[in-house]
């Protein structure tokens, strides 16, 4: 009796530590969604496509602008947001072959279910704006709003800092990169090329004059 009585709480305990005993798929913690995420996870790790789309979006972000702002109580994209929603759609364009997520967030003013409709409409915008722009709303893999529960700014009051979106990689259209038979293929080529044809910078040639001793 003894015996089993240990061996029962030796299994609750393992279950207490598993996610998945608590309703949550195991290794979910690596990023909130839905049944099947952890094994995609995993997938794109062992194939080198997560890993290049980090990258990938690591350059995004020192190249581009990723955050637009918004007024309060508002998803409307005024002119500095459209500025910069320009920029990102030519950088995405460059890249045809890569998917983006954008991700909507308000600041704390007002309920969470308000605020959780009205990041989805902020991310809603940005989106219509890149299609209009000519980016394949098939590209665009997801709209979140994660409504108020990112703030940049932790404060109660209206703070236009936590009212933005956020442009980011998301992963491939096709097969993962690390496979030179498809998508990946192109953007390596476009690259060369790019870097071949792009023009040199002037050289300067500076003139000494030599005077005799």
């Amino acid at each position: 009796m003894k015996r089993f009585t240990i061996i029962g709480a030796a299994i609750l305990g393992l279950a207490a530590c598993d996610p998945a005993s608590t309703g949550g798929e195991a290794g979910q913690v690596l990023r909130d969604g839905t049944f099947g995420v952890a094994t995609a996870n995993n997938l794109g790790i062992q194939t080198g496509q997560i890993s290049f789309a980090r990258a990938l979006n690591e350059r995004f972000v020192q190249e581009v602008p990723t955050t637009v702002n918004f007024a309060f109580d508002s998803a409307v994209l005024d002119a500095e947001a459209r500025a910069i929603l320009d920029r990102q759609a030519d950088w995405i364009r460059q890249f045809p072959e890569v998917r983006f997520r954008v991700y909507g967030h308000t600041d704390l003013v007002g309920s969470a279910a308000y605020n959780q409709r009205l990041g989805q409409r902020r991310a809603e915008a940005v989106v219509a704006y890149l299609a209009s722009r000519g980016v394949s709303r098939s590209r665009l893999e997801a709209v979140v709003s994660f409504g108020e529960t990112r703030p940049v700014v932790v404060t109660a009051e209206p703070e236009r800092r936590n009212r933005r979106t956020v442009t980011e990689v998301s992963g491939f259209l096709q097969r993962h990169p690390t496979v030179l038979d498809g998508q990946y293929a192109r953007i390596i080529h476009r690259e060369y090329v790019a870097s071949a044809t792009r023009p040199l910078p002037p050289i300067s040639v500076t003139r000494t004059q030599v005077t005799a001793d």
